[in-house]
């Protein structure tokens, strides 16, 4: 693969092997979505350019702000228009970060080339031209394709039912080109996916219907059906979907999906949100079909004070490192970050935890109770001198696995519900470094980037991007 000029061989977008990734040159930028919907502040969401770089002067600082053009977009998930997956092609350029935006059903277009700190708005593609064309409304997760064109799954129709979801795709010019899924046999939900070309596999997690999960979170509409407990298995590339797996109730709310890297491994893991499992996917024996287990749970614990006698993780935020050897989530309610080995796929174990966060920290009116009955509440300690508020959420890695960044936005609604304090004081981004030889997690006290002091006003803080590939984005087929 590739293209010869002169004695050297040139090549597209990433990296060749995710092991090939490790060895790649260290972030010194990230881009972070930031949220002003759903706070009160009538301003436009935002893309924000930190300085991750130790060496810099403005080193955890936010040194550009690109302000979009319309409010109440309610920034989320963001992807590129080539990664890895396009390594092959020396035509390609990872140039334009796609940023989907979940309530408005807006997609914008990046240029984040022509000054990689200070990236521009290259094009919209509106949503009242996606719902003419496609019927397709609240975008949510984006990846490339190996031919350029890009895939972002959707959650439901305009009036936020779950059984108009699908996906739309674009060419890579930014055209839409239809829906990628085939007609017929319909998943009853899209959230997030994943794709394993090797396998002729994509697998997309559930969620929950949007005129559910936008009012904020109620139980009774799990009860109702408004969320999913299944993983919908489709046919790489055809669309055709041709398995379903009920998770049950250890499956409550699957959200995050990850395929290992290792393009020949046919196995890969889904956090289950309210069910606080993390289950495992994997091809069964004879390779006929995807079966699926249980890898780890997270226990609710007995609380006090709060509205519910038992409080679940509210596992959110999971990655994978780009060597297949640790996988990360946060419990956004019981505000730890983990880090579990999964070298033996099918017996992960814990290895890291910090508390970064959450409804448990000291101070707060809310307590655990233990077995014997015992109180306690989690020691989180502040930041140069800043409170960590809220719970932990999304997460990126660096490539070569000793640095994780969390924030700790999940959506404007739920946050509101359950952290007004993050509504009303802002979000922050922090690092933790990772011990990569034995497992462990530590908080860095030199960085803080405090969303809270925007000069606009307090923001909420949610995706996190390399401009050079990250371990959330790239897939290698």
């Amino acid at each position: 693969m590739g293209e010869e000029v002169g004695c050297c061989k040139r090549t597209g977008p990433g990296y060749g092997t995710p092991l090939e990734a490790m060895s790649g040159p260290k972030e010194a930028l990230m881009y972070v979505t930031c949220v002003y919907n759903g706070t009160g502040r009538e301003k436009p969401d935002f893309l924000a350019t930190v300085d991750v770089d130790p060496n810099s002067p403005t080193y955890s600082k936010v040194i550009h702000r690109l302000s979009l053009p319309y409010i109440g977009d309610e920034l989320h998930h963001t992807g590129w228009n080539a990664c890895s997956s396009c390594h092959g092609d020396p035509s390609s350029n990872r140039r334009f970060l796609i940023l989907p935006s979940l309530l408005s059903g807006r997609i914008y277009v990046i240029d984040t080339q022509k000054n990689h700190k200070a990236p521009s708005l290259h094009k919209v593609v509106e949503p009242e031209h996606i719902i003419e064309k496609t019927g397709l409304a609240y975008p949510h997760t984006s990846h490339c394709l190996a031919n350029g064109d890009i895939i972002i799954s959707f959650l439901g129709d305009k009036d936020g039912n779950a059984q108009g979801n699908g996906f739309l795709l674009l060419d890579s010019q930014f055209n839409i080109k239809g829906r990628w899924e085939k007609p017929g046999r319909k998943a009853e939900f899209s959230y997030d996916f994943w794709y394993q070309p090797r396998h002729k596999t994509m697998i997309c997690s559930s969620f929950g219907a949007p005129l559910a999960f936008t009012q904020g979170f109620n139980l009774k509409h799990v009860e109702d059906g408004f969320y999913g407990r299944q993983l919908f298995v489709y046919d790489w590339p055809d669309g055709g979907l041709k398995q379903t797996l009920d998770l049950g109730d250890n499956g409550l709310i699957s959200g995050e999906i990850r395929f290992l890297h290792d393009p020949t491994k046919d196995t890969g893991y889904v956090e289950c949100v309210l069910s606080s499992n993390v289950v495992r996917f994997f091809k069964t024996q004879d390779g006929s079909s995807w079966s699926h287990e249980v890898a780890i749970s997270v226990k609710p614990l007995k609380v006090q004070n709060w509205i519910l006698p038992e409080m679940p993780g509210l596992i959110i935020g999971l990655l994978i490192s780009v060597d297949d050897r640790f996988l990360y989530f946060v419990n956004w309610f019981h505000g730890d970050v983990r880090q579990y080995n999964i070298e033996d796929p099918k017996n992960p174990i814990l290895v890291g935890q910090v508390y970064v966060g959450g409804l448990l920290q000291k101070g707060s009116p809310i307590t655990a109770v233990t077995e014997d009955g015992k109180t306690w509440q989690a020691d989180v300690p502040k930041i140069q001198g800043h409170s960590l508020r809220g719970g932990p959420h999304m997460t990126q890695l660096s490539l070569d696995g000793k640095r994780l960044y969390v924030t700790n936005s999940l959506f404007s609604t739920w946050d509101r519900q359950f952290y007004p304090d993050v509504i009303e004081k802002g979000s922050h981004m922090i690092q933790i470094e990772v011990d990569i030889e034995n497992g462990g997690l530590k908080i860095n006290p030199d960085f803080f980037v405090d969303f809270g002091a925007e000069p606009d006003g307090p923001c909420l803080a949610h995706e996190m991007r390399y401009p050079g590939g990250d371990c959330t984005s790239d897939i290698w087929i």
